[in-house]
């Protein structure tokens, strides 16, 4: 019997003739252990034969037979399940079949292969071709479909996964997120059954707010961080998604991802190419942590977050401290603030612009991206020369997809706005969605970046926000296109990013959604980091972004020590904060003689320590999920520093806390235990603290990481040093 077979994924019973006669149209995509294969089968049909551990020896494959799960399957033919695409042709038949015709192998940079199937209607002239990207090093495959025709006319698709995925074992256990403002990345975990469970938005924009098009499917048994077998999936797409798992009644599991074809009959021209988004996953038999690990290697390293492998910046943004109540004077001593906090950046938020419609609450001004005179006599300009004259950069919040009502923007282009005809509007947050499938209006949102930085060239930071999902849904320029609404508008957002990024490559820019609304890999190529959530609870924070590091890395999640739970101390804000992006949403004028010692310290610190932080392997030791605690900790890639996070939740009377043993230190070296981020005066009482172990007694033994008879909402960081 295979190791793992549960991803054996489809050691399905056929012949082993015709498995060998298949030999020679056997295909196979591999990282360092990973070992994906496709097979043709009977009527030059595409199937999925293997998925799972490589095997150790490459002859073993041409001993796997063929099975009956076809790759991507096409509606309208014998299948009787969830199919992968389908269309209608122009003589209204709507089937599909697709054989195999040829498939191409590439090397490229750093391990990287792709690997394109081609795949024919031998009855239409219609093309698919499946492509897979194998990543050998960081064990992570990203996969997609392209669809063209050579039709009269245009066809319409109605079905389009960018993967479809087989899976034999007798239980499977699926981990999913979900949330809202300020909840952010809820998991659920339950056991399949048999039918179809779908996971989808339909929100257009912000498309994440209800539902994350992240999972993690766990066969045989929930998978743990450390044991386990599982699939942890996610899909690059920041519109309407959809995740469908289909148990049928042999017990095979079916999983598709891809956009959501709801209202998106997409009407597609001849030899007009339909590319599908790119759904990235990793297979793990060592549980949650190596899946996350994977991905996190991915990410930084090709492109998954921009600039994952540089340096980020340490900000103070005004928002929880003047909101909309700010003017020069206020915001000259804000950024004197942050200077005197030692972090990078002053960032300036949401009520700077509108002149006819002064921005002063969120119902007016959005859309009119000029200086408000009276609050800004002197413009953004005289604001990026006192950040300049404190030795900090200056950072601007936008929010150009959006428009309210009252605004000049939309009194002049009122066939800009996504909107029904012969309706009344409907407002979220007292704003409408501008038509970006329209290219006039593409140009315009690239307008209000591109302006900001010709008016201001030392302009250090963006901050862009996006807090409404689509409704009205009716684009004035699609006319009698409008099912292509919710695909195309996405192509437009994405056309503006990569505008701004083909003129400002490597500018800090922060992907914001009304908190967490649009957290994906297909925004964030374009995006230096993202905001989690605007819950800045610390407690709640340790949650959230415990959530996100299944999928995302430390250096990509922003997190602010902020005002909004004053009865935490400062010293547990900032400790959760340093998980992340290192930021601060605070009246540091407020701070005591003692709390502004010690955040300046906190500063220093955390840039001293930030490269483990950001670019160093995440190992979550201890689950806020089930205790009431959490541990976390990053290790470099040379072994030779740790940093340890220990908070302290809400802990019940009379528990206390054992040890907690490391992970992926060396074992054969010595390590200096040392607590930092420690409040002025006060000393460590952990045990360990300025002690020296070897690595293997950290990882088998352990450290006291929090006290026996730790208090709610406390909080440690310990530096592991190699000597």
């Amino acid at each position: 019997m295979p190791k793992n077979l549960l991803l054996c994924l489809f050691l399905l019973l056929t012949s082993s003739s015709t498995a060998m006669a298949q030999a020679s149209k056997q295909i196979r995509i591999e990282t360092k252990n990973t070992t994906l294969i496709l097979s043709v089968g009977e009527k030059e049909r595409l199937y999925q034969t293997y998925f799972g551990d490589k095997l150790a020896q490459a002859t073993d494959y041409q001993r796997l037979p063929t099975g009956n799960h076809e790759a991507y399957v096409p509606a309208g033919l014998n299948d009787l399940f969830e199919p992968a695409i389908r269309m209608v042709h122009n003589d209204g038949n709507p089937s599909l079949e697709l054989r195999y015709v040829r498939h191409t192998t590439d090397a490229e940079a750093n391990g990287q292969t792709h690997t394109a199937i081609v795949l024919q209607d031998p009855k239409y002239p219609v093309e698919v071709t499946l492509h897979f990207s194998a990543y050998a090093g960081e064990d992570v495959l990203k996969t997609w479909m392209v669809v063209q025709h050579r039709e009269k006319k245009p066809v319409v698709l109605s079905r389009f996964a960018s993967a479809m995925l087989h899976f034999e074992a007798p239980h499977y256990w699926l981990t999913q997120f979900h949330g809202d403002w300020a909840e952010e990345m809820r998991p659920q975990e339950a056991e399949l059954t048999s039918g179809i469970k779908v996971i989808d938005s339909k929100l257009g924009t912000r498309a994440h707010m209800y539902q994350a098009p992240h999972f993690m499917l766990a066969l045989n048994k929930p998978a743990t961080e450390n044991e386990g077998e599982l699939i942890l999936g996610t899909l690059a797409w920041s519109g309407n998604f959809q995740l469908a798992f289909e148990l049928d009644e042999h017990n095979a599991l079916r999983v598709l991802s891809g956009m959501n074809p709801y209202a998106s009959e997409y009407q597609l021209a001849p030899n007009q190419p339909f590319e599908t988004p790119a759904f990235i996953f990793t297979y793990s038999h060592q549980g949650k942590n190596l899946a996350s690990r994977n991905l996190h290697r991915w990410a930084r390293q090709y492109g998954g977050v921009l600039d994952g492998t540089k340096s980020r910046l340490t900000l103070l943004n005004n928002w929880e401290a003047t909101f909309f109540d700010f003017n020069e004077q206020k915001l000259d001593a804000l950024i004197g603030d942050a200077s005197k906090l030692g972090v990078d950046l002053f960032l300036l938020d949401d009520g700077w612009f509108g002149n006819k419609y002064p921005r002063s609450n969120d119902n007016a001004g959005l859309g009119d991206w000029q200086e408000t005179k009276s609050k800004l006599p002197n413009g953004l300009g005289h604001l990026v020369q006192t950040a300049t004259q404190n030795n900090v950069k200056f950072g601007i919040w936008i929010e150009p997809e959006m428009v309210n009502p009252k605004s000049e923007l939309y009194e002049n282009h009122p066939d800009w706005i996504l909107k029904l005809p012969n309706r009344e509007e409907h407002y979220y947050r007292n704003q409408l969605v501008l038509d970006l499938t329209n290219p006039k209006v593409q140009d315009f949102v690239f307008g209000v970046v591109d302006e900001l930085f010709t008016k201001n060239p030392t302009l250090g930071y963006i901050k862009w926000d996006s807090n409404r999902m689509i409704t009205n849904a009716f684009s004035p320029y699609l006319k009698n296109k409008q099912s292509n609404l919710y695909i195309d508008y996405l192509h437009g957002l994405y056309k503006v990013f990569e505008r701004m990024r083909r003129k400002y490559p490597h500018v800090p820019v922060m992907l914001c959604s009304g908190g967490g609304g649009r957290v994906d890999y297909g925004a964030l190529p374009y995006f230096t980091e993202f905001w989690a959530s605007d819950n800045t609870d610390a407690l709640e924070r340790v949650f959230i972004q415990w959530n996100y590091s299944y999928f995302f890395p430390s250096i990509a999640v922003s997190a602010h020590v902020t005002s909004w739970n004053k009865q935490q101390s400062l010293k547990f804000r900032t400790d959760v904060a340093m998980m992340g992006r290192l930021g601060y949403d605070i009246r540091v004028e407020e701070f005591t003689p003692q709390e502004l010692q010690f955040s300046q310290q906190a500063v220093k610190e955390y840039k001293r320590l930030s490269d483990v932080i950001w670019h160093g392997d995440l190992y979550r030791l201890v689950s806020p999920l089930e205790t009431s605690r959490a541990v976390v900790q990053y290790v470099n890639e040379a072994r030779s520093q740790a940093v340890v996070f220990a908070y302290t939740l809400r802990p019940r009377f009379g528990e206390e806390y054992g040890r907690v043993r490391l992970q992926g230190l060396d074992p054969s070296r010595q390590y200096r235990v040392q607590e930092i981020n420690l409040m002025p005066g006060a000393k460590s009482n952990i045990p360990e603290n300025s002690q020296t172990y070897s690595g293997d007694f950290l990882m088998k033994v352990g450290v006291l990481a929090s006290t026996a008879s730790a208090s709610a909402l406390t909080s440690h960081v310990l530096e592991i040093t190699a000597q």
